[in-house]
């Protein structure tokens, strides 16, 4: 008799905590936090010789599949350490979301690259059923190109062994 109550004990409790689950997926909220830096070697990935960007301001934007038509929009700005923080307050599991690049407060450290091959913005799923554990999602950083190439960036990108004699083109 004990153990058939711990069984529907045990039941009722797995019932509660999929019934729990299933109502607080529909009120989610999720938080895309990112850095924005200073490409100072115009390659489009951090370096150490990269500083983050106070003050830089970046769109988070969820896209219809089929139509591509934005469904939401969200703007947010870097603080003092280069990171943003946006909050979402609801499952865009159809959607193809992204962070991209709006506006950068440094004069020498502004430029949108608008070539195809270059990252200008950040893919991010935001849903609660894609097996991503927790409320943060982290895209990859972005960074404004520096008007002119650092002079240690020969060095940087030799010590990484992306060229054989250091040379940048």
């Amino acid at each position: 008799m004990a153990k058939s109550c711990i069984i529907i004990l045990a039941s009722a409790l797995c019932f509660l905590s999929l019934i729990d689950n299933v109502y607080s997926d529909e009120k989610a909220k999720l938080q895309v936090e990112g850095v924005v830096f200073c490409d100072s070697c115009r390659i489009q990935f951090i370096t150490r010789i990269d500083e983050l960007i106070k003050g830089a301001k970046v769109k988070l934007e969820c896209k219809d599949r089929d139509s591509g038509s934005i469904t939401y929009s969200k703007e947010a700005e870097t603080n003092e350490q280069g990171r943003y923080s946006i909050e979402v307050d609801s499952d865009h599991e159809e959607e193809d979301c992204e962070v991209v690049l709006v506006s950068s407060p440094n004069e020498d450290c502004k430029e949108i690259s608008h070539e195809l091959h270059q990252q200008t913005s950040a893919r991010i799923s935001l849903t609660t059923h894609n097996g991503i554990a927790g409320p943060v999602r982290i895209p990859n950083p972005l960074g404004f190109m520096k008007k002119e190439i650092a002079p240690e960036c020969p060095q940087v990108l030799k010590e990484l062994g992306l060229t054989p004699d250091g040379d940048v083109e």
